[in-house]
């Protein structure tokens, strides 16, 4: 059935031809590396091991694409977080309509040029202060950072090119790719250190994974309907309306956006605390890098602070998605009204506690699925296991997105 519509065929096929093209330019690597202290380096740092997942090994190859869409996702996080602060950005987002979105996206887009340059000095300085990389001159670390910006910038742009003439969410479909694309070298390295007396631990661990795609797919699909009724209308002797309906109020408004938020957000201090540490002459500034550096990476440390961002962040991205204002006076607008709630502004502050309470629920299920990797890793003492919630949020919500896409796509084509 889908392949027999030739539209929803090409669309597929785009999406599948773009992957591969990101994929191929995440093994092109940067000149000048050392490959035995970048391993050392990466297995070394809890962080970036973790974030190079995402990079779909990019990072760890030290590839032009090395940053992925982590830029732009930082520059969406810094522009949804100013439409809190300012009145124009919030209704040029949620007001405006499409036009504004475009204007919106269009500043995102210009603010990650110079996020996508300013994380490239920071890695090639903390990578070549690590003697990872050969020193570089000058005029070669500008080359590359030009280089990594530039290969950003391409993902970012793979990533709409995906939205638009694809389906599903561009960005979303690569961060995809890229957990996807590392699963060869996780089983690889479980092979090598299999033994046959942590067979009952990978049973619990398999079992415990499908446990957690169960409870994604569950809470990713929970709904709380809050019944609507449309007031009867008579035009020329027609009655219309008396309709009763329901507004679907997700439990997970947010979707995976908040773990991605947060970790955008910890890349910076960790990154500048490092490379801080290794270049500073001054012993008070180093001895107190040192000692942040060291904060940041202890486990449980890193691990409440993740918590507390991601749940943070899934109030903020519910707030910024869905305004009870809004639609309360789109419900007022259709003549429509919450049975035993007066229209207006006591119907926006029924529909804000009731989204503030399902929403402690999906903040509180997305905050444990982020910490699980390093509770899976504690436990288990096993790195390549710490794949554990993030990625499988990721990987669970993206194929149910395009499932949904590809199915109103043949919808609409039977009707």
């Amino acid at each position: 059935m889908i392949w027999e519509d030739k539209g929803l065929r090409n669309r597929l096929l785009f999406v599948a031809f773009a992957l591969l093209v990101s994929r191929l330019f995440a093994t092109i690597p940067i000149p000048g590396i050392d490959a035995a202290k970048l391993n050392e380096f990466f297995s070394g740092s809890q962080f970036f091991s973790f974030l190079n997942i995402f990079s779909g090994g990019g990072m760890s190859r030290l590839s032009i694409v090395m940053l992925g869409v982590s830029p732009y996702i930082t520059a969406s996080v810094a522009m949804q977080l100013l439409t809190m602060v300012s009145g124009k950005l919030k209704s040029m987002y949620q007001e405006e309509g499409a036009t504004g979105r475009a204007k919106f996206n269009q500043i995102s887009r210009v603010i990650t040029v110079p996020i996508a340059f300013v994380q490239a000095f920071g890695f090639l300085s903390l990578l070549a202060s690590s003697g990872v990389i050969s020193n570089l001159s000058h005029t070669q670390l500008i080359v590359n950072m030009i280089v990594i910006t530039a290969g950003s910038m391409l993902f970012m742009w793979l990533g709409e090119l995906m939205t638009e003439f694809g389906m599903g969410n561009g960005v979303s479909l690569l961060i995809f790719a890229g957990i996807v694309a590392n699963l060869p070298n996780t089983i690889s390295q479980l092979s090598l250190i299999f033994s046959v007396s942590q067979i009952p631990m990978y049973v619990l661990f398999a079992a415990f994974s499908l446990l957690v795609i169960y409870g994604i797919v569950f809470i990713s699909e929970a709904e709380r309907p809050v019944p609507v009724t449309y007031a009867k209308t008579v035009r020329g002797g027609n009655v219309s309306g008396g309709v009763s309906t329901y507004l679907p109020l997700r439990v997970s408004q947010a979707g995976v956006m908040p773990i991605i938020f947060g970790m955008s957000i910890l890349l910076f201090p960790q990154m500048i605390f490092k490379y801080a540490a290794q270049i500073a002459t001054n012993p008070t500034i180093k001895s107190l890098a040192m000692t942040l550096n060291n904060w940041m990476s202890n486990q449980l440390i890193y691990g409440i602070l993740y918590f507390v961002l991601v749940f943070l962040f899934t109030y903020f991205y519910t707030a910024v998605t869905f305004d009870p204002d809004q639609i309360s006076k789109n419900l007022q607008q259709g003549g429509a009204f919450i049975p035993g709630v007066r229209p207006g502004e006591a119907t926006s502050e029924y529909l804000g506690k009731v989204l503030t309470r399902i929403t402690f629920l999906g903040a509180v299920f997305l905050s444990v699925v982020a910490v699980l990797p390093l509770a899976v890793r504690s436990i288990t003492g096993i790195a390549s296991l710490a794949v554990g919630g993030t990625a499988l949020l990721i990987v669970v919500s993206v194929v149910i997105d395009l499932i949904k896409k590809v199915e109103a796509q043949v919808t609409m084509r039977e009707y």
